[in-house]
């Protein structure tokens, strides 16, 4: 019994890992909810799986006691009569008895050898939080799945979703007595040490450690009225120690003897009795937690893990030469094994696949949308809204930090700054940008609602968010709509992970980067029109593990070329290499080669030395040799030189095209007219025609590295603010060269500093262009270099020391910015549902296997819809989770398609009764700021062309009184009442709008609820 529940024990502790209950100090994400059901859970493993394999084997293994009792009988038996055994008639029974009491298989061994068999399972299936691919074929060969492809690309992680668990990496920061604590990642460090993981050495969070060379940079010091504590993320020296319990007793005994106004922090997290953990401690576990745990989510894991068990039982469990034998109850035993090891290892996988298929739906789910705001120039915001800006402290101290308009100093033609600003200042200036987030909401509705045809004239679109989610979000949008994409992702070089801007999970740091490329790209190709480009910008690293990603998901035919961009103006000189690095690859693919054949090459700008030195009316001109090279046929005849010398030679055109071309002026003789003739070809006639693109672009055309981080801080005045910025004349390019300048979007979602946008204003700016862009970024910067970046350039195209060299080259722009909740924030809101658990009862541990998460995980909170204006969500901001009202309205515009033409602000009304209405019951609405009644309405296009009305309302209990407001309000207070061509109007709430639908009119009335969530979980389920 001992060695059976050592086995026992053992799989139990691998199942705690695999469940993560051995998580309890963890609050956040999948941890909180397996911590609600915790002791359930811990129950069935522990127990109730132990009874499964006992029942299953009970049938097929011999009753001992049952057959020494009858043993014990006979012996009895025969010697109260005085016989020998041996002679007697119960001879062969007793006989057959001690056979099979020596031969038997007892429960105890069965169940050992089933515990072992799982064990080896799921260990060797199960790695740190995740579920790799290693089916065994022999003793240290593992097999892929193969479908009799001419060439299989696989990779570790190929059945897997990568997961973003960087947010907090470079800066976890939580509030704690209202005073902020920061954990930052010092980059430094971390740079200069080129180590790598492997199975004995992983990287680990540890302190940072002052160094002479960097005096300024402390470990822990009070910045401001706020703790900074300083880690690096290095491959540890020493696999023995434990640097979590290092890292708080170091950080205690700081914070003990230097900061006495932080002790607040030694206070117990929580007032649960068995909480011992400090509010210290559990951020500093939380830290490390977040950017350890939860890298991937496995697409199939039910599929894939039962696939594998069948293969590890027929491959390691089952014997042929042990199936051969006549003994019909050792069979019986052996196939009594398998059957226990199959019964209860789908039990787990079930329950397992719940947990990983409820991730799953959540990551798939698509997000809400937090907050949106507008940027827009003052040109385009009507001058009754200018009161208000005029008031806005918060607006004007961002146009002076962003624009300096406090040194505009005024002369007879220009306003002068003033405090408060005038009317005339702001009408002077309209290529100010004003961002709506320092207004208030009714502010921001009351300007929105005030422009029509709201999506055509938005020339641009930020989205702050997870690549994966955001994408996912805008696919209804902008499907089949995006004529070039290109994007700057992380290299996956060891610069890129030390920085966080990559975090691969153990030693899969190749195959975890092809995971999430893959992904991005499958959502990314969706959104592209049929002629239209991606563009991707590497370098060694994984140049050539990309290529094959892209031919998987693009095919070879559309493979259009790849471009090495030179992107160092300078020489390195690094003795450590063989061959310094220079250049950086452009992988180029179209969606579909024939379309972008057949709707035209993009070209670049003409290159050239084009000069005038003989005054020609035409222009300057640049010329070319007129005879035909070695390679290439031409026609033979004399020509005459000016100083009378005859060439005959083979000429790049017939004689009679010659003699046109020298009556024209286009033929001209070198060297005071003895050199050979060249064919003259004018700047205006090139750049008409453009140039064509080649497979090497130079720095001085494209630009480079330098000049990009130069560009950088003439934009904000400070050097090294963003790492590796690409430059703006290098993007230009691949948008000229994706053609087409009227109304193209341009998609970046590793949009970084926001280059992409910057290189579109830049190239409609020039000329006169109406391209649109669409930029996602998730990263800390997009409040501090991503969006001030887009808003400079609209203001001004010339900065030098982040002022704007020149007032008068902005651009007139409207600019919408999104923010999306995150994963960890979607499961953050989910919510377990303790009555609908009580079906536990009814259906037991079928229920908790198969059912439990989703039953009860509730994602989305249908009933809160009553209140749309007031949805609210948990948010976490800078690590701490606050509740806030999202933008569920334009969640919905996107989960359609919306293309929105206008939008009403927020209307509140008060309903009274209406003795003259068509119905019993009947009010009109009066309008009041307090009312208890809000509507809004949206009008906008779907993707498949019908005409859309969206009406938001607020409904009460009082559901009939709420319809006959909803009735009212459609009859009379509708922004456009004459405009009633819609072919579908969308309500949110039970009503019964169609009555109101004239004979002559034909729209349909779709209740909202049921579409929001169909449409979020559009490939979740």
């Amino acid at each position: 019994m001992h060695r059976n529940n050592e086995k026992l024990n053992r799989f139990a502790k691998l199942l705690q890992s695999i469940f993560e209950l051995d998580k309890a100090d963890l609050d956040f994400g999948i941890y909180r909810i397996m911590n609600i059901r915790k002791a359930e859970i811990q129950k069935f493993l522990a127990v109730d799986l132990a009874q499964k394999v006992q029942e299953t084997l009970a049938p097929f293994v011999s009753d001992a006691d049952a057959i020494t009792g009858r043993i014990q009988e006979i012996e009895k038996q025969i010697a109260g009569i005085g016989f020998n055994i041996a002679t007697s008639k119960l001879a062969d029974e007793y006989a057959r008895l001690k056979s099979q009491l020596v031969a038997r298989v007892d429960l105890s061994s069965l169940e050992t050898d089933v515990y072992s068999a799982l064990y080896s399972f799921f260990n060797r299936y199960y790695d740190d939080g995740d579920f790799i691919s290693k089916r065994r074929y022999k003793e240290g060969v593992y097999a892929i799945p193969y479908e009799g492809e001419e060439v299989k690309l696989y990779w570790a992680n190929a059945d897997q979703y990568y997961i973003k668990t960087a947010e907090n990496f470079r800066d976890y920061t939580f509030i704690d007595a209202g005073k902020k604590v920061h954990f930052r990642l010092v980059d430094a460090t971390c740079e200069k040490n080129n180590n790598k993981e492997s199975d004995t050495s992983k990287r680990v969070f540890m302190l940072y450690t002052e160094t002479p060379d960097k005096p300024g940079l402390k470990t822990i010091e009070e910045v401001d009225g706020e703790l900074v504590i300083r880690f690096v993320h290095d491959v540890h020296v020493d696999a023995r120690r434990k640097y979590a319990e290092e890292n708080l007793a170091a950080i205690s005994a700081a914070i003990t003897h230097g900061f006495e106004n932080w002790h607040h922090l030694f206070a117990p997290a929580s007032q649960a009795r068995d909480e011992k953990r400090s509010i210290l401690e559990k951020h500093l576990t939380a830290y490390v937690a977040k950017n350890t745990f939860d890298y991937f989510i496995h697409k199939d894991l039910r599929g894939f893990l039962t696939r594998e068990l069948d293969s590890f039982i027929k491959s390691e469990v089952i014997y042929l030469d042990d199936l051969d034998t006549t003994d019909e109850k050792l069979a019986d035993n052996y196939l009594a094994k398998v059957r226990a090891i199959k019964r209860v290892g789908e039990i787990i996988i079930y329950f397992l696949a719940q947990i990983e298929d409820f991730q799953k739906k959540l990551w798939l789910k698509k997000k809400f949308i937090v907050a949106t705001n507008w940027c827009i120039t003052l040109d385009r915001i009507d001058e009754n809204f200018y009161s208000e800006i005029i008031a806005n402290t918060a607006q004007i101290a961002e146009w002076a930090e962003m624009y300096a308009i406090d040194e505009i100093a005024g002369d007879l033609t220009t306003a002068i700054y003033s405090e408060p600003l005038a009317a005339g200042f702001l009408r002077q200036n309209g290529n100010l940008v004003l961002d709506t987030r320092h207004f208030t909401a009714d502010f921001k509705d009351r300007l929105i609602a005030s422009m029509d045809n709201l999506d055509e004239r938005t020339g641009g679109v930020l989205v702050h968010s997870e690549n994966f989610q955001a994408l996912r979000l805008l696919q209804e949008r902008y499907r089949e709509q995006v004529k070039c994409v290109y994007i700057d992702p992380p290299y996956n070089s060891e610069q890129d992970r030390s920085k966080g801007n990559f975090i691969y999970k153990d030693t899969f740091e190749h195959s975890s980067w092809l995971a999430m490329i893959y992904e991005i790209t499958l959502s990314a190709i969706e959104l592209l029109r049929s002629d239209g480009l991606l563009y991707t910008s590497i370098d060694d690293n994984e140049v050539h593990r990309l290529r094959e990603v892209y031919e998987s998901i693009f095919g070879s035919e559309n493979f259009e070329g790849h471009i090495h961009w030179r992107r160092r103006h300078n020489q390195p000189n690094d003795k450590t290499k063989l061959l310094g690095l220079v250049a950086e690859h452009i992988l180029v693919y179209a969606k579909k080669s024939q379309s972008l054949k057949a709707s035209g090459i993009g070209k670049l700008d003409i290159t050239g030395n084009f000069t005038n030195p003989d005054n020609d009316t035409r222009g300057e001109w640049a010329s070319k040799p007129w005879k035909a090279g070695s390679d290439q046929s031409g026609s033979r005849y004399t020509i005459i030189t000016p100083k009378g010398a005859a060439l005959d030679e083979e000429w790049m055109g017939e004689k009679a095209t010659y003699q046109e071309l020298l009556t024209d002026n286009r033929i001209i003789f070198p060297r005071g007219g003895d050199g050979m003739p060249r064919k003259k070809y004018f700047k205006s006639e090139r750049e008409e025609e453009g140039q064509s693109a080649t497979n090497w672009w130079e720095h001085y055309q494209f630009g480079h590295n330098q000049g990009a981080n130069d560009c950088m801080t003439g934009l904000f005045g400070e050097k090294n603010l963003f790492s590796n910025p690409k430059p703006m004349e290098l993007v230009r390019g691949v948008v000229k060269l994706s053609h087409d300048k009227e109304r193209n979007v341009i998609l970046d979602y590793f949009a970084g500093s926001g280059t992409t946008g910057h290189a579109v204003l830049n190239l409609n700016r020039e000329d006169n262009g109406s391209r649109k862009y669409i930029l996602v970024e998730m990263g800390e910067y997009f409040n501090t270099v991503t969006l001030p970046r887009m808003k400079k350039v609209v203001y001004s195209a010339d900065w030098k020391n982040g002022k704007p060299a020149n007032r008068s080259t902005g651009v007139s722009h409207l600019m919408k910015y999104i923010t999306l909740e995150s994963y960890e924030d979607a499961l953050s809101n989910v919510t377990l549902d303790d009555k609908k658990h009580e079906l536990v009862n009814l259906f037991g541990e079928d229920y908790l296997i198969h059912y439990m998460l989703g039953a009860e995980g509730n994602l989305l909170d249908l009933d809160a819809f009553a209140n749309p204006f007031r949805y609210k969500l948990k948010i976490n901001e800078n690590n701490e989770t606050k509740e806030k009202v999202i933008d569920i309205c334009e969640t919905f515009n996107y989960l359609l398609g919306l293309s929105v033409k206008r939008q009403s602000a927020i209307a509140a009304f008060n309903a009274v009764a209406d003795p003259n209405g068509e119905y019993e019951g009947a009010v009109r609405l009066e309008q009041d700021n307090g009312g208890e009644y809000g509507f809004r309405q949206i009008e906008g296009k779907l993707p498949d062309g019908k005409c859309a009305l969206v009406i938001w309302r607020t409904v009460t209990t009082d559901l009939l009184k709420s319809n006959a407001a909803l009735d009212a309000y459609f009859l009379k207070h509708r922004v456009n009442p004459a405009d009633r061509e819609f072919d579908v109007i969308y309500v949110n709430g039970d009503n019964n709008l169609e009555n109101l639908r004239p004979d002559d009119e034909t729209w349909k009335v779709q209740r909202m609820e049921p579409v929001f969530k169909a449409k979020m979980f559009e490939e979740a389920e």
